[in-house]
């Protein structure tokens, strides 16, 4: 991994270090050994590999990091985080990267797939499970994206995969309460 300042030009910061201390995430224990990067299915996807974004983490150059794809790319498998020697929640840290991205209002290098998270979130709040057909809508009205994948859509439909009418959650008013609790918090 190269730290020089001409590949990522950004000034230290305390808060992105703050930030993930708050989840539990202490960066400053990693020794760069590589094994999460080694064992991450969908590394030669990303842009950064998984040591180096820990590695910024622990640098605090928070510059890089919320302009990296490799934060939203991460499929949240774990793999990263069971290889750690240090015990360090890799996947969690990615989680709470994307997390300080959107709460400093930087905007997202996967538009997409925040679109999908909120489409998916959403859908579960009305009617506590998920509704395909509505997930599909809404999300492809977020993402401004209408055709892509039409024709997968239409082929699912037509061989009896997609109900048109949702079949809700027994308990949706539990279901909103969660979401209702987890907005007083913020």
């Amino acid at each position: 991994m190269n730290t020089d300042k001409t590949l990522y030009p950004s000034k230290s910061s305390s808060e992105l270090k703050a930030a993930l201390l708050e989840h539990g995430i202490n960066v400053e224990s990693c020794y760069q050994c590589g094994r999460c990067s080694g064992g991450c299915p969908i590394a030669p996807h990303f842009d950064l590999l998984p040591m180096e974004v820990v590695r910024l983490s622990a640098m605090g150059m928070e510059e890089p990091i919320v302009k990296s794809h490799t934060i939203w790319l991460c499929a949240s498998c774990e793999t990263c985080t069971s290889r750690c020697p240090n015990g360090i929640d890799i996947a969690m840290m990615m989680d709470a990267l994307r997390e300080y991205t959107l709460n400093k209002g930087y905007k997202p290098a996967e538009p997409g797939i925040v679109a999908f998270h909120k489409s998916y979130l959403n859908v579960i709040r009305r009617w506590g499970r998920i509704f395909e057909v509505e997930l599909f809508v809404e999300y492809k009205t977020r993402a401004f994206d209408f055709f892509t994948d039409m024709a997968m859509g239409m082929k699912l439909f037509f061989q009896g995969k997609l109900r048109l009418i949702p079949q809700p959650a027994k308990d949706r008013k539990a279901i909103r309460e969660i979401y209702n609790k987890e907005r007083k918090e913020k």
